[in-house]
């Protein structure tokens, strides 16, 4: 399968825009993603899992079943690594959790942890880039909602997550929240917030700065 002929099923769970066409079956889809072992298809997993679940259109099972044995391992690491970016960014699903129960909690954390420290992900040959990872997810997935007011705070909250994400590393964005919400910080947190995060916070909150902001991107 070619990059174009693979970008184009991607497409319909949410990575790079294509033309429409017959809906694929999801579960393969994410297995020949799995198959491409392309460093920006892996990085989309996480939004492509997450959009094709959340629609109800995602079987383990099925997926496996267009896997050989020695491709399934790193159908696993990717939906470890999907798990760990949704904890480390806050985000629960119901679906989420019953994968998660037949997988090694550690793994998932460590893959947390990876994404909050901001350290390379590696599987097997392929490098991923945690900010690569995280702002496909935050760009690409489409929250199912009930109601149009629902789904407007979903999408505010993923935009304001992205945007958090493109100033703030995930660790330096942990403590930023950690101070908002009046959190308890250790010493040394304490004076990295206030070596680095702070006069990030301080220039983000100079209302000049807002405003020619605003006036370049007019």
């Amino acid at each position: 399968m070619t990059y174009n002929e693979l970008a184009a099923k991607t497409a319909e769970l949410g990575f790079q825009p294509a033309e429409p066409g017959p809906r694929n079956d999801a579960s393969k889809t994410l297995a020949e993603v799995v198959q491409s072992h392309d460093q920006r298809f892996w990085e989309a997993f996480p939004a492509m899992l997450a959009n094709a679940a959340e629609a109800g259109e995602f079987d383990l099972d099925a997926a496996n079943a267009c896997l050989e044995e020695n491709e399934r391992k790193f159908l696993k690491l990717l939906i470890i690594v999907s798990l760990g970016l949704y904890e480390s960014l806050g985000m629960r699903f119901a679906w989420a959790e019953k994968l998660s129960g037949d997988l090694p909690a550690r793994l998932i954390e460590n893959f947390r942890e990876k994404f909050r420290s901001d350290a390379e992900l590696e599987l097997g040959q392929v490098r991923m880039l945690p900010g690569k990872v995280s702002g496909n997810f935050l760009k690409c997935f489409r929250k199912r909602s009930g109601s149009a007011r629902s789904a407007a705070e979903a999408s505010g909250k993923l935009d304001l997550e992205l945007a958090v994400s493109r100033i703030f590393t995930p660790r330096q964005k942990e403590l930023f929240l950690k101070k908002l919400r009046r959190k308890k910080m250790t010493k040394t947190e304490k004076e990295y917030f206030s070596r680095v995060i702070k006069k990030k916070a301080q220039a983000l909150a100079n209302e000049d700065l807002h405003r020619l902001a605003r006036k370049v991107l007019e």
